[in-house]
């Protein structure tokens, strides 16, 4: 086994343009490396099971909670503890990497019209 290819963030993020669409970069240890453009507003849900992770590659992401929001610039990170409401939203484009267990629904327990039944991995 050799050595495992160096991945180009940018470069992947050039080969799409639809948003609130997660495509798989990698996994590992059980999770996904999930790496997607987002506009607008996600819809409301949680994970019962497992927490998730958002990177913010470039723009403004704002989480909104139950309780209030946080707002994450290039380079920021959150981890939503599993179990926890929130609500995606973007004022401007914005790209995210999000770490999920693998298989786990983009949106959790509440199936929307932005749910993906399958992710395509790039």
């Amino acid at each position: 086994m050799g050595a495992p290819p160096v991945l180009a963030i940018a470069d992947k993020l050039a080969g799409f343009s639809d948003h609130w669409n997660p495509r798989i970069i990698g996994k590992y240890n059980g999770n996904e490396l999930r790496l997607a453009k987002l506009l607008g507003e996600f819809t409301w849900h949680s994970h019962a099971d497992t927490d998730e992770l958002f990177l913010v590659i470039s723009g403004t992401l704002r989480i909104e909670f139950r309780d209030g929001a946080r707002s994450l610039g290039p380079g920021e990170m959150i981890v939503v503890p599993r179990g926890t409401e929130h609500r995606p939203v973007a004022d401007a484009e914005c790209a995210v990497l999000m770490i999920d267990r693998e298989g786990e629904p983009n949106t959790g327990e509440n199936p929307s019209q932005l749910t993906r039944a399958a992710l395509e991995s790039i």
